[in-house]
């Protein structure tokens, strides 16, 4: 059993051949998916997904790029998809510096408002982290959210990393830890705790090795299990169980 914790089914690439990722993911063992919202639109479309297959659970919530855009009525919205039954996170929420699509004043206050909305709802949270490292920790310090996250796609320092554990954060690798050129992720993943880890794939982004320049999907998740497998000496079937625990704490289910 093998948990794709993070992925965007909803995305319009899938569009033409979305029964075959299905397949594709059955035949890797992939048994259970979790498909995120980035804005009202796929937040809704999430939980459509999550109603539809028994195997997909939902997330919602506000992307950093998107978050000029949030209104009153996004945030009364998004609790009430909150209430629903298999919604288990509230994400991706966080900080994107390196596009800065919102004013970076607005991002830190929209992520503030989302964690205060996760706690209200009783949800996790799943970050997105890119080129803002210090002010995204200093918001979580102070504002911890009651059920804790997960960093997804982690990609910074293992300094960065223990300080983020300390906090009671998971975190979670996808298809960069399989890259040459990943040095502080694979640093990242021999170090991490064993019982505070997730993988993903973040489909249709970001696709492991050998699938670089290709569509994600979830099938592939498999090869970042194997991988991390690999740098820890377990057995794959271990490092999917272990993941797959992991994410029932966390999600609660």
């Amino acid at each position: 059993m093998i948990w794709d914790t993070h992925a965007h089914l909803d995305d319009p690439r899938y569009e033409e051949d979305f029964q075959r990722v299905l397949t594709n993911m059955e035949e890797a063992q992939v048994t259970r998916v979790t498909n995120i919202g980035f804005d009202l639109a796929s937040s809704e479309r999430s939980v459509a997904l999550a109603k539809k297959y028994d195997f997909i659970y939902a997330a919602i919530g506000v992307h950093p790029h998107d978050a000029q855009d949030a209104t009153e009525e996004t945030w009364e919205r998004l609790l009430k998809l909150a209430q629903e039954e298999k919604v288990i996170a509230w994400g991706e929420i966080g900080l994107d510096y390196y596009r800065d699509l919102s004013p970076r004043k607005v991002q830190q206050e929209v992520f503030i408002k989302q964690i205060e909305l996760a706690d209200q709802a009783g949800l996790p949270i799943i970050i997105h982290n890119r080129d803002a490292h210090q002010d995204l920790f200093e918001i979580i310090k102070a504002h911890t959210p009651k059920k804790g996250g997960v960093f997804h796609c982690y990609s910074g320092s293992w300094e960065m990393a223990k300080r983020i554990l300390k906090l009671g954060f998971y975190i979670s690798f996808a298809g960069p830890l399989t890259y040459k050129n990943a040095r502080h992720t694979v640093e990242v993943a021999q170090q991490v705790p064993l019982d505070r880890f997730l993988v993903e794939t973040d489909s249709p982004y970001l696709p492991p090795e050998p699938y670089r320049g290709k569509r994600n999907e979830p099938a592939y998740v498999r090869q970042v299990v194997e991988r991390f497998a690999e740098l820890r000496g377990l057995e794959v079937e271990e490092a999917a169980s272990l993941a797959f625990e992991n994410g029932r704490r966390l999600f609660g289910i």
